[in-house]
């Protein structure tokens, strides 16, 4: 059988779609993850932490030709930066409400994401 050709009704997702969509969604929980993790390290951890993920956010675009992988260096960079910044005092309320922001967005997402993946699945049983 072809993938192609819907078999039992006119709400077939395509392969493609299904992948990105399962990929967005363990990419999203796994960053969510990551930000409620890093938020939990002592301060030292956490700025050496932030510099790294803006190191390498600013490097990604310089060494990548493509358009999501820039966005995704870009999106690091500004995750470092809010790293470094939430473990300053006078900055840090603002900074650490931004990443509480992020970790509840990113696990909605992904969750969303997740949902959509397996609605995906199903409709193709």
């Amino acid at each position: 059988m072809s993938d192609l050709v819907p078999q039992k009704n006119d709400e077939y997702t395509p392969t493609s779609v299904l992948a990105k969509q399962g990929v967005a969604a363990v990419g999203c929980l796994a960053g969510g993850l990551v930000l409620l993790l890093v938020g939990a390290f002592p301060t030292w951890l956490t700025i050496a932490v932030g510099v790294i993920a803006a190191a390498a956010g600013l490097g990604a675009p310089l060494i990548t030709k493509d358009r999501e992988d820039k966005k995704a260096g870009i999106v690091a960079a500004i995750v470092g930066g809010l790293f470094i910044l939430s473990e300053i005092p006078i900055v840090g309320g603002l900074a650490g409400f931004c990443l509480g922001a992020a970790t509840l967005g990113l696990f909605g997402l992904g969750i969303w994401k997740g949902i959509q993946f397996i609605k995906g699945l199903k409709a193709r049983s």
